[in-house]
């Protein structure tokens, strides 16, 4: 069964699974293509490559695993000993906002770092509190997006099951 409902805050759902906005589809950027792609994308975004963007962005794309801010800055600080707490924030702000990586947020939660831009929900493990990536069938955001009242215009659809891995 489909619900729609809006809340004081016009937020509208799907049962209770949030509907919200992100950037235009992209490719998927493998590894060996990164450090072009970033570059690109900075530049076509009027910002430049540099060599903190480029370990935090190589960070994301090493270990899929939608990590934190301050997953990032440990993974990144090996690599790079001078690398700031405040500086991954921002190059992770940067990627978000070039569309090279997806912020994903799971209501109380710290920020998660997604650089899968294929359309896809996501499992949050509310045990482990690890997150997966859900390949969904062709066509289901656009099913999805087919239930919006006609004043509505949805650029994107995010999808997060919430629950427990079977074991």
């Amino acid at each position: 069964m489909i619900i729609i409902e809006n809340d004081s805050n016009s937020l509208l759902k799907l049962g209770t699974i949030p509907i919200s906005c992100y950037g235009p589809k992209l490719p998927m950027v493998s590894n060996t293509d990164s450090s072009e792609a970033l570059a690109q994308r900075l530049s076509d975004s009027g910002l430049r490559s540099t060599p903190q963007r480029e370990v935090v962005y190589s960070v994301l794309l090493q270990k899929r695993d939608h990590p934190t801010a301050e997953d990032v800055f440990a993974r990144a600080k090996p690599e790079m000993p001078m690398i700031s707490l405040a500086t991954v924030y921002n190059c992770l702000e940067t990627l978000v906002q070039c569309n090279l990586v997806r912020a994903v947020n799971f209501e109380r939660g710290p920020t998660r770092y997604c650089p899968n831009l294929q359309p896809h929900a996501h499992f949050h493990d509310e045990q482990t509190g690890a997150t997966h990536d859900i390949d969904l069938p062709p066509g289901m955001l656009d099913q999805v997006k087919s239930v919006l009242p006609a004043q509505f215009d949805a650029s994107s659809v995010e999808i997060i099951f919430r629950g427990k891995a079977k074991t």
